[in-house]
Formats: C-alpha cells, sequence, structure tokens
C-alpha cells in the first residue's frame, strides 16, 4: 500500500477530517491535501507525527513509516531480551498481587504470555490441548472443549469476545463457529458483562479489568494485555478465597 493511501484509510477509519488531522499534528489542511494526494512527500518527523496525532498502535506507526519508505522508529523485542527484564518483574509482582482473583497476561493475538496460580479456577474441566503459556484464550474461552459448556451466559459473553477480535479475522471467524445461534441475554450488572462461569466452588460471577503499559514504546511490550477476573459479588469473592485456601493446603504444584 502506498503511503497517501495508507494514511487516508488511518484517517477516515478514525473518523477524522482532514482539518482535524492537521490541527492536531500542527500543519495545515492544505498540506495534509497534498500529502494524501501524493503532492507533497512528508518527511520522517512528519510521518511519526501524523501517527501520533491519530494515536495508532506502535505496530501501525511502524507500518505508516514503512510505507512511507522510511525505518521503523519502535522496537519489537521479544519477551526474553533482557532489556525486559523489569517488566517481567512487574507482570509477576501484578499476577501474585491479584490473587486470590485470577488474572492473565496475553499478546496482541491473545496467545497466554503467564497467568496466576488462580486461573486454574477458570479452566477447570478445560481439554489439556487448549492450556498453557502459547495457547490462545479467547479459543479457550469459546471452544467446545473449552469453557463454554461451564459459561451460564455464552451468548452475551462470546459476543463480548468476539467483539474484541476485529484485528484476528480468522481467530473470529473459527470462534463464531462455536457459538449457537443465540439471542443476547440481558445479563449485566448495569455496567459491565459479567462471566456467569459454573465451577467446583459453585457458579462465579466475574467482571474483567483489562490492563496495559500505558507508556511502552515497545511494539511487544505496547501489545501486552494483563486480564483480571475479579468478583461481582460476595459469594464469587468468599469461592474464590475458598479456592485459594484449598490450593494453599495442597502445597507447591
Amino acid at each position: 500500500m502506498d503511503f497517501p493511501r495508507a494514511l487516508r484509510a488511518c484517517r477516515t477509519g478514525r473518523r477524522l477530517s482532514q482539518l482535524d488531522l492537521a490541527l492536531r499534528a500542527g500543519t495545515t489542511q492544505r498540506h495534509l491535501s497534498f500529502i494524501e494526494s501524493g503532492r507533497s512527500v512528508p518527511g520522517r518527523t512528519m510521518v511519526v507525527r501524523l501517527a501520533e496525532s491519530m494515536e495508532l498502535p506502535l505496530r501501525e506507526r511502524n507500518e505508516l513509516l514503512l510505507a512511507a519508505g522510511y525505518a521503523p522508529v519502535y522496537p519489537e523485542s521479544s519477551l526474553d531480551d533482557p532489556g525486559l527484564a523489569p517488566v517481567r518483574t512487574a507482570i509477576d509482582h501484578i499476577l501474585r498481587g491479584l490473587l486470590p482473583y485470577p488474572a492473565l497476561v496475553v499478546d496482541r493475538g491473545g496467545d497466554l504470555i503467564a497467568a496466576n496460580q488462580a486461573f486454574d479456577v477458570l479452566t477447570e474441566g478445560a481439554s489439556p490441548e487448549l492450556i498453557g503459556p502459547g495457547r490462545n484464550v479467547y479459543r479457550l474461552a469459546l471452544h467446545p472443549q473449552g469453557l463454554a459448556p461451564r459459561i451460564g451466559n455464552l451468548a452475551a459473553w462470546s459476543r463480548h469476545i468476539l467483539a474484541r477480535l476485529g484485528h484476528l479475522p480468522e481467530l473470529q471467524a473459527e470462534l463464531t463457529g462455536y457459538i449457537p445461534e443465540l439471542e443476547p441475554s440481558a445479563d449485566h450488572l448495569g455496567f459491565a458483562v459479567p462471566l456467569r462461569l459454573r465451577s467446583s466452588y459453585g457458579e462465579l460471577r466475574l467482571m474483567t479489568t483489562v490492563t496495559t503499559f500505558a507508556t511502552a514504546v515497545d511494539v511487544t511490550l505496547a501489545e501486552l494485555k494483563l486480564e483480571a477476573f475479579l468478583p461481582a459479588d460476595q459469594t464469587t469473592q468468599e469461592a474464590l478465597q475458598t479456592a485459594a485456601t484449598h490450593r494453599e493446603a495442597q502445597g507447591p504444584r
């Protein structure tokens, strides 16, 4: 894709007019019009400024730079890179701090990077082939051999999952095939869709929060998501605490 077309696609995808983007980027609508028509070739600094003004994810900023003929600005490191050691330490600390509530970290594609010990409350009974580092948590959630048979509000929850997969069309299509044609339920707390999950500790009602590294300048780090499953009622809180007590009694596994 040539740069003018790529820039225009990014701008219109975010419902910004040329004037809106020009004002954000500190340039003129005329100059931006010339760039989008190919009559003006922007420098690297201008491309970065436009990408930042549209609040593009770091991966998309690099792609826009490549389309303009420039090298990417933002590195994409492996999580095993020594430079990301503080990140790994922070992730471990946060996951432990969220106990007794389940929490996990996934990458851009939804593949599991790490999880705390309470995660086994969610995965009990699921096929071992769907569980573990590198396995896709969205597939685990909706696969017939995953969590799906234990989800009490599968229609509402599956739509919540599928709505997050617009950047993964193949996975979205696969998971859509697992979901029966059901009318979405009105099961909610008034402000969030809870996950109603049957477990050996009773039905759990869980709401989720997602945490990201807001100041990341590394593509890998920027795309990590830490998701915590928090109790939506007192019964669930007590059940998760009971599960934690049982886990401690069993000792390290």
